[in-house]
């Protein structure tokens, strides 16, 4: 687990090794132990090094291997290396170090831009061939690991953050209007290769790119999910020890691929207990952590979920942790959340998981966590929203999804941003693609390969990595979630959604951990739109620099400032709307003002 970066040029200049150690600089927080870089003709890479595999030098990286005239930079963990790695050395290749890195060179050497569909694990890498000139990127199946490309006439620049390479220079910073239009409806999800920046874009998940010398690119997609049912029918029970055998073996990989402890993130809910549950038998000693945050004092929903985490903890006989954040703190702490935001995210998640990982850190170099359980196994309320409704299925995915509609859209934005209802286009062609048998079969893809990469498996990345804490995500391994996905989607829904992870729970967990109502992680302070909260929502949109901007239309802000929780507090539906702008702008004045005006 690391940050990269790199430039290719295209002109016959050298690369610029004050931009690679500008966005290197940038990325120190995701690499603590160890900073490296290499220059090969047109080609740097810079590197900042988490030890997980292979703590020795010999797994520093830039990696190069000199018998082979490759040199590598890898970010994230490829999970069956050691099959890898002897299935290699039975074809005669030999290797000076222990880890995962070098296993990607010979791959590479061996199968081509083909190996990637060999590995399993989370990964952006990017391969320099010294003789071909060549260079090869590559992306995982699911955008665990991210990767941001900038690119012109002269030259191509890679890094694992944007703000990283909005560090090295030179970056087209205008706001992309189709980006912006994914990112107000869509829970700020700006599906790639888009960013909300034009001159930013990232490389899919399950996407290969191969670059020339002379600038000319090809992309492969490796891997695509397949959601239709298998030929011959398939028993509940045998779905259900389909499941058990799968994630079972998917936390295995995650455990045993590394030479440092490994702990997990138990919110108290149902996926990371079942972790937990998994894990207790083959980890002594197992390290847990929670963290929960001040209630507001008004005695209608509690801020943790400690009640539950506790009595898994005390079942498992874990060495556990737990840590109640007041408000005050959220609030103060805020501005360094959103300076760490790779991307802006509304999520009250992110501030949540900044925090919570600077505490792990502390501890453990890696951690366990459950997301991607409810979209892979149907655990969000409005997948039978969905499912009940009529129209299209864009009409039935919209209107239990969209944070507003294109009308109310081309209200809030101003004529110069405004574009045509793109979102709504890019939706229904998700939607509309084959190997699907059913309309949430369809929703299931889209949300697996598309909205969870840009959402909470991005923020999982993103706010860990500030603090040098690498979390892994067992139910997003490809062949879970390939089982998964053939399964008839009644089945997910029984008992009220993530039936089969339910059923493989019992008898492991505490049931009242299993039949609790589902949980979303509670953030009072920045739940509810009020206090100084608010106050700094209104410095920002009534800031000199938003107004200048341009982007918001002043009479749309004003009537959600005049009503921040309306139209009633239970709902919060202008709060969060409210947040979705100050935050978007909040993120433009930190990472890009400063480097345009």
């Amino acid at each position: 687990m690391c940050g990269i970066c790199g430039e290719l040029r295209f002109d016959g200049l050298k690369p610029d090794m004050a931009a690679i150690s500008r966005m290197s600089d940038q990325l120190a927080r995701r690499g603590p132990d160890n900073a490296g870089s290499y220059c090969h003709g047109p080609l740097a890479f810079g590197h900042r090094r988490l030890s997980i595999i292979d703590l020795s030098s010999h797994a520093n990286q830039p990696m190069v291997d000199s018998a082979l005239e490759l040199a590598l930079v890898f970010n994230g963990t490829i999970y069956n290396y050691r099959e890898l790695r002897t299935e290699l050395q039975g074809m005669g290749y030999q290797f000076f170090s222990e880890g995962d890195s070098e296993v990607i060179l010979k791959s590479y050497h061996a199968w081509g831009d083909q190996c990637v569909t060999r590995f399993k694990g989370m990964f952006a890498f990017c391969l320099w061939d010294q003789r071909s000139g060549q260079l090869f990127l590559a992306r995982d199946r699911f955008g665990i690991k991210p990767l941001y490309l900038t690119q012109d006439k002269q030259r191509l620049r890679f890094a694992s953050s944007l703000p990283a390479l909005l560090a090295g220079g030179g970056v087209d910073t205008r706001l992309d209007a189709v980006a912006l239009h994914h990112h107000f409806t869509l829970h700020t999800v700006v599906p790639a290769p888009r960013t909300v920046l034009k001159g930013v874009r990232k490389l899919p998940p399950a996407t290969t790119m191969l670059i020339d010398p002379d600038g000319s690119q090809s992309q492969q997609v490796y891997w695509t999910l397949d959601a239709t049912r298998p030929a011959q029918e398939v028993s509940e029970a045998q779905w259900l020890a389909a499941t058990r055998d799968a994630l079972a073996k998917s936390v295995d990989r995650r455990l045993l691929a590394a030479d440092v402890p490994v702990g997990v993130l138990l919110s108290g809910g149902l996926d990371s207990s079942l972790l937990v549950g998994l894990l207790a038998d083959h980890v002594e000693d197992l390290r847990t952590f929670s963290i929960g945050f001040e209630d507001m004092g008004n005695g209608t929903e509690k801020a943790d979920e400690f009640e539950f985490s506790d009595q898994v903890a005390a079942h498992f006989k874990t060495r556990h942790k737990q840590y109640s954040i007041p408000n005050s703190e959220v609030l103060t702490r805020l501005p360094e959340a959103v300076e760490q935001m790779t991307e802006p995210m509304a999520s009250y998640d992110v501030i949540a998981f900044y925090l919570l990982s600077e505490k792990v850190s502390q501890d453990v170099k890696v951690v366990m966590s459950g997301q991607g359980a409810d979209e892979v196994f149907g655990g969000y309320f409005w997948y039978p929203e969905m499912d009940a409704a009529q129209g299209t299925p864009l009409e039935r995915f919209s209107q239990h999804y969209f944070d507003r509609d294109h009308a109310e859209y081309l209200q809030m934005i101003t004529p110069a941003f405004q574009v045509g209802d793109v979102t709504s286009e890019l939706v229904a062609a998700e939607l509309a693609k084959p190997d699907a048998d059913e309309f949430l079969d369809e929703v299931w893809r889209f949300d697996a390969t598309t909205l969870l990469v840009d959402d909470p498996v991005k923020r999982v990345d993103n706010m860990p990595m500030a603090w040098g804490l690498e979390v892994r995500t067992p139910f997003l391994d490809h062949e879970l979630v390939e089982l998964a996905a053939k399964m008839p989607p009644a089945l997910k829904l029984k008992e009220g959604g993530k039936y089969p992870l339910k059923a493989m729970a019992r008898g492991l967990i505490p049931d009242s951990v299993i039949d609790r109502p589902k949980g979303y992680f509670p953030v009072p302070a920045l739940r509810y739109v009020r206090g100084a909260f608010l106050d700094k929502m209104r410095e920002i949109l009534l800031s000199d620099a938003c107004l200048k901007r341009g982007l918001y239309q002043r009479d749309y802000v004003e009537k959600l400032l005049a009503e921040p929780e309306g139209p009633n507090a239970f709902t919060r539906i202008n709060g969060s709307k409210l947040w979705h702008l100050a935050l978007l702008e909040w993120w433009l004045q930190v990472h890009v003002d400063p480097l345009v005006g």
